[in-house]
């Protein structure tokens, strides 16, 4: 497991590239990394193309459960690496794609299949195969919705990230190569469903196929 100053270099690296994106647009996103010691999460409102050292919070495991300390984005962080222990890094974003889909899916959970990219994802084989991405409505109550990601990790277990209806993807993985890989596949999947919408013309509906 890597020290804070290497997790936060790794975030920094990585930041800039999704800002390049245009995944977190204004002071959109936050970024986090366990850690040796525990865990490092940016701070609120900054420009993620130009972070520093010191656009990071860095807890230790005593300090985990002070409130006035973390934003909801980085408690709801926390509730993920709790329910993931091999996840090692978070990467929420705020692209268009994963904004928009998240609100016109009516249905608890994102269904693709038939996409090549699929593969990309750590365990996927087959395009084939039906990829399931968790849709949880926005709420600025963290403990009510991080007990739902908890429920519904109980009986499908959490693999790639969830989307927070109206807000965005939080992208996780055991490493930072491999979260860095998973986000750019969703949102390339995400991109892919989007223009598929639009283009057939098809209302988005409880279950979404890409035939």
């Amino acid at each position: 497991m890597q020290d804070n100053h290497t997790a936060i270099s790794n975030l920094i690296e990585a930041a800039k590239w999704i800002s390049q994106q245009g995944w977190v647009p204004a002071s959109g996103g936050n970024l986090s990394a366990r850690t040796q010691n525990g865990f490092v999460i940016t701070t609120n409102g900054c420009d993620k193309a130009q972070l520093t050292h010191e656009h990071f919070l860095q807890l230790d495991h005593q300090n985990l459960n002070t409130p006035q300390a973390l934003s909801s984005e980085a408690k709801l962080h926390l509730s993920l690496y709790q329910l993931i222990p091999e996840a090692q890094c978070v990467l929420h974003t705020q692209s268009v794609a994963a904004t928009v889909l998240s609100q016109v899916t009516q249905a608890h959970q994102l269904d693709l299949s038939g996409y090549e990219m699929q593969k990309a994802l750590s365990g996927f084989t087959s395009h084939l195969e039906t990829l399931s991405i968790p849709i949880f409505d926005n709420d600025q109550d963290i403990d009510r919705l991080s007990l739902l990601v908890s429920d519904h990790h109980l009986h499908s277990p959490i693999k790639f990230g969830v989307l927070i209806r109206g807000h965005g993807l939080y992208a996780v993985g055991k490493n930072i190569a491999e979260v860095r890989r998973h986000l750019e596949a969703l949102e390339f999947l995400f991109s892919c469903e989007l223009e598929r919408l639009k283009i057939t013309g098809i209302q988005a509906s409880n279950t979404l196929h890409h035939r």
